[in-house]
C-alpha cells in the first residue's frame, strides 16, 4: 500500500482536463514537509493545475532512484504510473501533460522517469539531484525537457559530483556502502547529448549569485 497528499486548486479545477504536477520528496521527508518548502501548491492555486505529493518507502522514507543498493527492490516508476491513472479516477487531468519534479532523493527518482518512463512525464525538473548510472542506463523513448537546479557550494550534493564510501550522515542511516553520482555539468550535458540539443550550451543571463546554461 502507497500513500500521497491531492491538491486541487482552491478556485476550482479549468475547464477540460488539466495538467497534474508530481513533486517528490527528499530523503527522510514527507509529504507534508515537502508540500510546505517548495509552495507548489500555491502556485497551482494561481495557475489553476493539479499537484500531487506522493511518499516513498522505507525508514527513512526513500525513493528506488537506483543511487543505491539498499534502495530495495521497490518499483518506484511503476507506482508513479499507477498514481497517474489513479489521480485520472478522481480528477480529470491531461495524459499528455503530466511533469515531475524533485528535491535531492526525489530529483533523482525524477531524472529516472524521464529515462524509463518518457511516455508518461512530459518534463522534468529537479533540485540538488544526486544522478547517477541507472542499471539499465538511459534510454527514453522521446527527447524530455528536463531542468535542473544546483549549488556549486552545496556540502550534501556536491556540484562536481562524488564517488566514495558514503558520508558518514548516510552510513549512520543505514543505507549506503558506496556513494556515487555525476557532476552536474556531466549529467545535464549528457540529457542535452540524449536530446538532440547542440553540444555547446549558451550561457543564461546571470541573476545576482545565479547563473546558469542551456542547450537549445
Amino acid at each position: 500500500e502507497r500513500c500521497y497528499l491531492l491538491h486541487v486548486p482552491a478556485g476550482g479545477l479549468p475547464a477540460g482536463p488539466a495538467s497534474l504536477v508530481i513533486s517528490l520528496h527528499g530523503l527522510a521527508e514527507r509529504p507534508q514537509y515537502h508540500a510546505a518548502i517548495t509552495g507548489w501548491s500555491n502556485i497551482a492555486d494561481a495557475e489553476g493545475f493539479i499537484v500531487v505529493y506522493p511518499q516513498g518507502t522505507g525508514t527513512p522514507l526513500r525513493w528506488n532512484s537506483s543511487l543505491a543498493p539498499e534502495a530495495g527492490g521497490v518499483d518506484d516508476v511503476q507506482f508513479m504510473r499507477d498514481l497517474a491513472a489513479e489521480v485520472e479516477r478522481l480528477v480529470p487531468i491531461g495524459r499528455q501533460r503530466v511533469y515531475v519534479n524533485g528535491l535531492s532523493n526525489g530529483g533523482a527518482m525524477a531524472h529516472r522517469l524521464a529515462c524509463e518512463a518518457a511516455d508518461l512525464i512530459a518534463a522534468a525538473g529537479t533540485v540538488a539531484a544526486p544522478v547517477g548510472e541507472l542499471p539499465g542506463g538511459c534510454t527514453p523513448s522521446r527527447p524530455v525537457p528536463i531542468m535542473a537546479f544546483h549549488g556549486t557550494a552545496d556540502r550534501v550534493v556536491e556540484y562536481q559530483g562524488a564517488s566514495m564510501p558514503g558520508p558518514f550522515w548516510l552510513q549512520r542511516l543505514g543505507l549506503t556502502r558506496s556513494y556515487f553520482y555525476l557532476s552536474a555539468p556531466q549529467w545535464t550535458a549528457d540529457w542535452a547529448a540524449r536530446n538532440g540539443c547542440a553540444s555547446d550550451p549558451e550561457p543564461i543571463p546571470p541573476s545576482g549569485d545565479i547563473s546558469g546554461v542551456r542547450y537549445p
